[in-house]
């Protein structure tokens, strides 16, 4: 039986977050727990979910504050903490510094890692792939400690506690791996293959403000008031879709691969949660993101000719795009998917869907939210609602 901490936190206020971080640790077993955790003098890497560069208090990214409170409990059992991630086209260092990791790292005398520093490894009984070039910070730290925000996302439903490794991959090889693996299916092995490479040892979950709708980057913020700790990053992340409204759980692509290849604990039966309980503290309105994944889950082996004609396309709004041509910078298949045109005087762009591969990249790090995802007639009658 897996353990998981479920917490209530209201607000951003860095004493509080302290406070439940704390009292998640004394669920899951108090010092002892942590110390098998974090054994002396280990050093620990804090992986924030920074996606791009955003100002302090985003909802797209890991809130500074729960930052801040974790490496105040991390302090009491070593003093070797660093930190960092790779959004997938800008720069790691500048996003740090907006988001005010920097300048708490500085006062907790925290040193910044650079993941654009890669180091090419061997994984053992890999998923899919045995050989990667990994941010050298991550693969050689002690424990990785990861620290997710909960959001909606196009092609995966969810991102979370595995989904958060991905920024293990340094910059833009990133767009490389979606070309090579658009399918969820195949794409959840390389997630979890990630995390096996790094050996991510423990999650603490950002859910306190959440992001609904067109996530990860363009949806909503909403009011969660939670923060989800545990071990098991598939039992964490379980847990958390539970109280977005899934009711089944393998409908997330990753935990379906998880749950299929034994690599971590996704069963709600298997999972015992401790604190508040899903029924006080799931969400009845949240808006997920059921768009995508299903379609190209349930047919991986499907003639591409007919996978394109059910699966979701990458649509502009027009009224919010700005011909910033971002979303082709983005693009896996750099000019190959993508071109602009004028209507009625404003630059837009347009998609070849023969060649697209649904990996929704433009979608997601859009922005101006001007790209969502539209389903098309045939492909919803095999979505689940």
């Amino acid at each position: 039986m897996e353990k998981v901490a479920l917490l209530k936190c209201t607000d951003y206020q860095v004493d509080l977050i302290e406070r439940k971080i704390r009292e998640g640790f004394e669920l899951l077993g108090g010092d002892s727990f942590i110390r098998s955790l974090i054994p002396r003098n280990s050093k620990v890497l804090l992986k924030p979910n920074f996606l791009n560069v955003n100002s302090k208090n985003s909802p797209v990214i890991t809130h500074h504050t729960v930052f801040e409170a974790a490496i105040r409990v991390i302090k009491d059992f070593t003093d070797q903490i660093s930190f960092g991630d790779s959004p997938g086209h800008q720069d790691p260092l500048r996003a740090a510094e907006k988001s005010g990791f920097m300048e708490i790292a500085q006062k907790y005398h925290v040193t910044y890692a650079d993941f654009n520093d890669a180091v090419h490894v061997e994984l053992d009984k890999p998923l899919l792939y045995k050989y990667w070039d990994i941010a050298r910070p991550a693969y050689e730290a002690d424990v990785l400690i990861t620290l997710p925000k909960l959001k909606t996302h196009a092609l995966m439903y969810y991102t979370g506690a595995v989904k958060n490794q991905f920024g293990c991959v340094p910059g833009t090889q990133k767009a490389q791996w979606h070309l090579k693996q658009p399918d969820p299916e195949y794409f959840s092995r390389i997630l979890l293959d990630i995390n096996s490479l790094v050996k991510t040892k423990f999650a603490i979950l950002d859910g306190i403000i959440a992001m609904e709708g067109n996530g990860p980057l363009n949806g909503n913020p909403k009011q969660m008031d939670t923060i989800i700790m545990g071990r098991s990053l598939t039992a964490v992340d379980s847990t958390a879709v539970r109280l977005i409204g899934y009711k089944n759980v393998l409908e997330v692509p990753f935990l379906k691969v998880a749950q299929d290849t034994l690599w971590g604990t996704v069963l709600p039966p298997d999972i015992e949660i401790l604190g508040e309980t899903i029924s006080t503290m799931r969400c009845k309105d949240f808006k997920v993101c059921r768009s995508s994944g299903l379609v190209n889950r349930i047919l991986p082996s499907m003639d591409k000719f007919v996978s394109r004609a059910m699966a979701p396309d990458p649509v502009v709004i027009p009224d919010l795009c700005i011909g910033c041509k971002q979303c082709d910078v983005v693009c896996p298949k750099q000019n190959q998917v993508i071109s602009f045109g004028k209507k009625k005087e404003k630059l837009l762009p347009k998609w070849d869907y023969n060649a697209c591969i649904r990996c929704y990249c433009c979608q997601e790090l859009c922005p101006q939210g001007a790209i969502v995802i539209k389903n098309k007639p045939i492909g919803k009658l095999f979505r689940r609602h």
